[in-house]
């Protein structure tokens, strides 16, 4: 077995942090979160999004599936997630 050199030593100043004001925190460097952004946020973490999921087989265009592909980790998710939100528009539209 390799040693892991790794420290899990937090660098944070805890002590500094904990002692600041909200007013003291500088958020200025942070988009600000506007309805049509938050609108397009997607929960990963802490909330299933479906109890249950099936396997099948589906035919995309190639290029298509590139692009998602391209996204990185998670984009079959992510597919699922722009299917699950077209099938809730059409449902109220």
């Amino acid at each position: 077995m390799s040693q892991n050199n790794t420290s899990n030593k937090s660098q944070t100043d805890w002590d500094k942090l904990n002692s600041m004001s909200d007013e003291d925190i500088d958020f200025s460097d942070i988009e600000e979160i506007t309805p049509e952004l938050f609108a397009k946020a997607v929960v990963r973490h802490g909330v299933k999004s479906t109890p249950k999921k099936e396997q099948i087989t589906i035919r995309l265009d190639s290029d298509v599936l590139a692009w998602f592909r391209s996204q990185g980790k998670g984009y079959q998710t992510r597919i699922n997630d722009l299917l699950r939100a077209y099938m809730k528009a059409y449902e109220q539209g």
